[in-house]
């Protein structure tokens, strides 16, 4: 196998890993005011309980972006350079709302006053939705192709990227990620937010469901391949089964049925992208392909090394910590009055005292 396939696949599953992980981040944000209302007199303990269950994950599922971003600089430059120059003000916008989420988790117990963390609160639900959103969009553009000339310079301007498909596709991640969200919800913490996380899985998966196979249906027919066709196909099996699963309060069975929906929904829009890596609209010839947005072997086969070494590592590091914080949490838990309070508490990484 070539080593830009060998590279274009790592980068696939780098970005499918973010999405998994940081999907359910996401949802949780989404999720904060609806599941834990202010007008409730426990709606606070009940955000610290949201809160708490990707505290001690969520900068660790960032990573995932941070390597997927790196690994294109260096196996796919070309690639990476039309997307940060062309994708610009969506990027820009997906990064300052990371940052503030970031800011509000790691300081909203920093201050004793409910209107910081009111105000954190906006940060963390405007800093999941946007990026939730967002993504879509921008994949959604990158499998469709965007307007570029021969020096591989995009264009088109952020208008032409909200085109129904794109919008589309932001809908259909938002929605996806939310499900996914309330799903993790279900499966980590326990009392009134596991029962109206699974309330709103009730009442929300029919929607989200059709968004989210109008969107593999359009994909197919637009740019489908025969095998990614069957994956989309595995997508859309694997959602409904997580949510039949869900319906009957098999939390860790939906969990894994969501991720899997996203899994091969990441994989089957790589799979129609291949082997292009930003299409152009303008001429097939304007195109980037693996073969033209490459790196040099040599530099492909040292960076293959250094991911053979290291990847084993950071999987086995990020398993652990999931293993170390796999409890249900609970009101009790985050007001420390329940057995064994103290060692959660002490992982919250101050985000949600």
């Amino acid at each position: 196998m070539e080593l830009t396939t060998v590279w274009f696949t790592l980068i696939a599953l780098l970005w499918t890993g973010y999405f998994v992980l940081e999907g359910f981040d996401f949802g949780v944000g989404v999720l904060l005011p609806l599941l834990a209302p202010r007008r409730d007199p426990h709606g606070e303990t009940d955000r610290r309980v949201m809160i708490n269950t990707i505290g001690p994950v969520w900068d660790g599922n960032e990573v995932w972006l941070l390597v997927a971003g790196g690994a294109t600089f260096a196996a796919f430059p070309e690639w990476y350079a039309t997307l940060f120059s062309g994708f610009y003000l969506p990027l820009l916008l997906i990064l300052l709302a990371l940052i503030v989420r970031g800011v509000a988790f790691e300081f909203r117990g920093k201050l004793d006053d409910p209107r910081w963390r009111r105000a954190c609160d906006l940060a963390i639900f405007w800093g999941s939705a946007l990026p939730a959103f967002l993504w879509g969009v921008a994949f959604a553009n990158i499998v469709r192709g965007v307007p570029m000339n021969a020096a591989h310079h995009v264009t088109g301007n952020l208008f032409g990227m909200l085109n129904p498909y794109a919008l589309l596709g932001g809908l259909a991640t938002f929605a996806v990620f939310t499900l996914h969200g309330a799903v993790f919800l279900a499966l980590k913490a326990d009392g009134e937010v596991r029962y109206r996380a699974r309330d709103l899985l009730t009442r929300a998966w029919a929607p989200v469901v059709a968004v989210a196979a109008g969107f593999l249906l359009v994909s197919q027919i637009e740019h489908g391949k025969a095998w990614t066709s069957a994956v989309a196909v595995v997508a859309a099996v694997a959602l409904v089964g997580g949510v039949a699963a869900g319906l009957r309060g098999r939390e860790g069975w939906a969990f894994a049925g969501t991720a899997v929906a996203i899994a091969a929904t990441v994989t089957t829009l790589f799979g129609d992208l291949w082997p292009h890596v930003l299409p152009s609209t303008t001429s097939d010839a304007f195109s980037l392909t693996v073969h033209n947005a490459a790196s040099s072997h040599y530099t492909l086969g040292v960076m293959t090394w250094v991911a053979v070494v290291f990847t084993p590592v950071v999987l086995a590091y990020q398993a652990w910590t999931y293993w170390v914080f796999r409890a249900r949490l609970t009101r009790e838990t985050v007001l420390g009055t329940a057995p064994g309070a103290g060692g959660v508490a002490g992982a919250e990484h101050g985000a949600a005292r």
